[in-house]
């Protein structure tokens, strides 16, 4: 299948975690480790940001931090939150940071617009905040987050698709980030095919997150069985 639906998406996860048993953290780590790949080959970059949010997309972020760390490519990383608790694979790759000494900022609408304003096309930002799983508009404070980043003078890179994008229309749910460069994981999202959708994604990288591919083939073809109605 040439796209993947935002439910397919969450599908795709629970079978790979309970069918085959990849727990969820290095479906995450797998993911971040595309990431890190692309960010290193479009560099060097003079400044990284990382913008998380609260679920697992930010988990995915904060992972990219860590793994930038690694290899000694130094990152900023701007939890966006709104005081919202972090996803529990997100929340473990938070305090992997904490105890590693790395800083993870959480600055208000004022003050990450104030960071954001003086970028030039030599900086990096990662948009890693909101992922697949919206559905309704985007609100405070990532509403304003999406805004600053637009308004910047850096590159961004949209980890999974553009914040704000909605998965399966590729509608913008009121503000959305504009990307030049997506890294996708599995299989483009359905959204991506839409008209225009491209004018925010920009570059679409497809990532795998370390599933087999034998096995991957066999569920993309259980599905296609599904949606036919032909039984298994």
């Amino acid at each position: 299948m040439e796209f993947l639906t935002r439910d397919q998406v969450r599908r795709l996860d629970q079978d790979a975690i309970r069918l085959l048993g990849i727990p969820g953290l290095l479906l995450m780590e797998n993911a971040a480790r595309g990431v890190c790949h692309v960010i290193v080959q479009s560099g060097p970059w003079q400044r990284i940001l990382i913008l998380a949010g609260h679920g697992n997309n930010g988990g995915d972020g904060l992972a990219v931090a860590r793994l930038l760390a690694a290899d000694g490519i130094p990152s900023e990383v701007y939890l966006v939150s709104g005081n919202r608790g972090l996803s529990s694979d997100a929340q473990t790759n938070f305090d992997i940071l904490i105890r590693s000494g790395i800083v993870v900022q959480q600055p208000g609408s004022a003050e990450l617009r104030d960071l954001l304003r003086g970028l030039s096309d030599r900086d990096l930002i990662v948009d890693a905040m909101l992922g697949t799983g919206i559905r309704g508009d985007v609100a405070s404070p990532y509403l304003e987050a999406i805004q600053q980043i637009n308004q910047s003078g850096a590159a961004v890179l949209a980890v999974d698709l553009p914040s704000g994008m909605d998965c399966d229309t590729g509608a913008v749910r009121g503000v959305c980030v504009r990307a030049d460069r997506t890294v996708t994981f599995v299989a483009r999202k359905r959204g991506f095919g839409f008209s225009g959708a491209d004018g925010l994604t920009g570059t679409v990288d497809v990532c795998s997150i370390g599933i087999p591919r034998p096995w991957l083939r066999s569920w993309f073809a259980e599905l296609q069985r599904e949606s036919a109605g032909t039984p298994g």
